[in-house]
């Protein structure tokens, strides 16, 4: 199951790259990229693909903070069709759910989750599928362009309580700070925003249930159209988003993307794979993630990936790896 991301949002990059006084065109060459691919509205890049253009940008631009900028970001994001969908919900939270709910069009790479806390919730962004590391920048502008969005639907100055970046700042911290509108953390466990529960209820002044309506119609039709074993793909997010509560019954799964269970089962099999494949792939990708990082204990790892106990992680990590967890992280550290 190949993660990619769309050409649209690759394009409205590349674009914010050369407002910067960046050479577009140089930089596509450097990363191997035809340009033709940014005009194909079924075009889809790697992860790799992206990271590299980053990397690349943010050298000829000898730009730390690259990208760090709300109103740049409000020039040159582009959520496409599941932006409208968002438009016409009720509320800021639904509006985000129907980003989760469709997020593969922009990027199957990209990992999405809503973590209550209290009445508030933290918004958490992460990538997946990369072989490289995920530059900061990358990660940042990702975030940034969430908010973006929080404001576009909201129609107003949308300021987050906090913002956590897992990454040292690559330049002035004051710059995210600006960014965000809010008091930034660095080298925490994840990327993430914490939203007001006031913000998430409120009502888009644009909401419009026929209109929701029509647009998820035509998401559904270009999802089917992805050619990514579009269902094997949104039961990947959902077992994603749930596994730090624990392993995600397929049931559940099933309900949260209002099918019936056995035809939730009759839709991977057709696709080639089935619910538990899924989730072990999906805590595969995530243990590679996590003990790449050493600020999560392997305790927290298991706990993390929805393991009842501990035993049962470091056996998958054999079969995944062909060795302990432990190990697998000590050798990870070996090839830096």
């Amino acid at each position: 199951m190949e993660r990619t991301s769309s050409s649209t949002w690759v394009r409205g990059l590349c674009e914010m790259f050369a407002s910067q006084g960046i050479d577009t065109p140089s930089l596509l060459q450097g990363s191997g990229i035809d340009a033709a691919r940014l005009d194909d509205p079924r075009g889809r890049f790697s992860p790799d693909e992206v990271s590299l253009l980053w990397e690349l940008a943010v050298r000829q631009s000898g730009d730390p903070v690259l990208g760090v900028d709300r109103a740049l970001a409000a020039l040159h994001i582009n959520f496409d069709v599941v932006g409208y969908a968002t438009l016409s919900s009720a509320d800021l939270r639904s509006a985000l759910h129907e980003l989760a709910r469709y997020l593969a069009l922009i990027s199957s790479a990209t990992s999405f989750e809503l973590q209550p806390q209290g009445v508030d919730c933290w918004i958490v962004m992460g990538h997946m599928g990369c072989t490289r590391p995920v530059p900061p920048q990358r990660s940042a502008y990702s975030l940034l362009a969430l908010l973006t969005l929080c404001q576009w639907v909201t129609r107003r100055e949308l300021r987050p309580l906090a913002a956590r970046f897992s990454f040292a700042p690559p330049g002035d911290a004051r710059v995210f700070e600006r960014a965000f509108g809010c008091p930034v953390l660095f080298t925490q466990p994840d990327n993430q925003l914490l939203l007001a529960g006031a913000d998430l209820a409120m009502a888009l002044p644009s909401r419009n249930p026929a209109l929701l309506a029509l647009h998820e119609q035509a998401m559904d039709e270009r999802m089917a159209t992805l050619g990514n074993a579009t269902m094997a793909l949104r039961v990947s997010e959902e077992i994603i988003r749930r596994l730090h509560r624990g392993e995600p019954r397929r049931q559940d799964v099933a309900a949260a993307l209002a099918l019936a269970d056995r035809t939730l089962q009759r839709r991977l099999r057709a696709e080639g794979t089935s619910f538990q494949q899924l989730l072990d792939k999906a805590r595969r990708e995530l243990a590679q993630k996590y003990l790449s990082d050493s600020r999560h204990a392997l305790g927290e790892v298991a706990h993390l990936l929805g393991f009842a106990d501990q035993s049962n992680f470091f056996r998958a990590c054999r079969r995944w790896f062909g060795t302990a967890p432990g190990r697998y992280r000590e050798q990870g550290t070996q090839g830096q």
